[in-house]
Order: C-alpha cells, then sequence, then structure tokens
C-alpha cells in the first residue's frame, strides 16, 4: 500500500501554513489526512528551526476528526492515555499501542473476512475489546488513579508476588494474540 520509502516532508512557514515539498505548493491539514489516509507517511518541520512538528500535527487531525463526530477512541481510552503521561508509564504505554496496531495491520484483512463469516460479529469483537481492556488494565495497574484507590501499593511487594503476576499478565497477552491470528 505504501509505495513511497521516504515520508512526505512538508515544511511549516512562520504564517503556519504548510508546504508540501513534492509539488511546491502549500497543503491543508484536509490534504495531509488524505495522504495519510492513503498509506503515505508524513514528516512536518518548522522552517526556521528545523524542529520536527509531526507529532503535533497528527495530534491536531485526530482532535479535528473527533470534533467532526468521527470518532475511533473511545472516551476511557482518551483517559487513560492522558492519566499515562507520567514517568513509569511513559515507556510501557506506547509500545503496547505499538504492538496491538501492529497486530491489527497485520491480520486486518483476515480478521474482515472471519467477521462477515460470523452470525454475531459484534460478539466477538466485543470479547476482543474486554481482553484488551483487561490485558491494558492489568498493565497500566497502579500507575492510575482508579487503581490506585482499589490497590493501593505496597511497601515491598514480594518478588514471588510481582512473577506470578507477570506470569498471569504473559498468559493474557498470549491468549490475545492467539485470539487475533484466528480472526
Amino acid at each position: 500500500m505504501n509505495e513511497h520509502k521516504t515520508p512526505l516532508l512538508i515544511k511549516r512557514y512562520a504564517s503556519r501554513r504548510l508546504y508540501n515539498t513534492e509539488t511546491s505548493d502549500y497543503i491543508t491539514l484536509q490534504e495531509i489526512t488524505d495522504q495519510i489516509r492513503s498509506g503515505r507517511d508524513v514528516k512536518i518541520v518548522d522552517l526556521n528551526t528545523g524542529d520536527d512538528l509531526t507529532r503535533q500535527y497528527l495530534i491536531q487531525i485526530i482532535a479535528d476528526l473527533e470534533s467532526r463526530g468521527e470518532e475511533l477512541l473511545p472516551l476511557n481510552i482518551l483517559m487513560e492515555v492522558v492519566r499515562s503521561y507520567n514517568d513509569q508509564a511513559r515507556e510501557m504505554v506506547p509500545r503496547f499501542l505499538d504492538a496491538s496496531f501492529e497486530i491489527l495491520k497485520e491480520n486486518q484483512s483476515q480478521a474482515l473476512e472471519n467477521f462477515k463469516a460470523l452470525t454475531n460479529p459484534l460478539a466477538s469483537y466485543e470479547e476482543i475489546s474486554r481482553s484488551q481492556r483487561a490485558i491494558l488494565g492489568k498493565m497500566m495497574g497502579g500507575w492510575t488513579r482508579e487503581n490506585e484507590k482499589k490497590n493501593p501499593p505496597s511497601e515491598n511487594p514480594k518478588s514471588g508476588e510481582v512473577k506470578s503476576e507477570l506470569d498471569s499478565l504473559k498468559r493474557m497477552v498470549e491468549a490475545l494474540q492467539s485470539k487475533v491470528e484466528k480472526l
């Protein structure tokens, strides 16, 4: 799908206008969105400083889409993402999300075929969603205010308890991967 090996370079001028370096003309956020949806990666840099602004503009695109009613991210997931902006979760959450999207991309066509064949695809989707929420909840355990209220951190967790919890988490991830592969 992505036939371009290098991302589309877009430069932001001091006037905040965005310049497409391939076509030598200005580009809108909607046109950037269309490029990304077609499979193209983009890189947005500030012309004067050279700072990479890609993340900032991608977040703006997502906010614009959500405000227009194209809701993709459930409210509870958005809340958890905001809560995860702390030192402990900063490393784990991006890796978890990246791995989840890789699994989704790898198995998307097979999953769609299997969903079409199911008599009640929504039930299967809900089961997968519950599993993913459980895994995310386990991974985020103790990092969110809700979990901290339910399970205040102990002073000295025993290494056996930690190992048992990690083993349990590994089994849940393997089960989820197995379910996704079957789709």
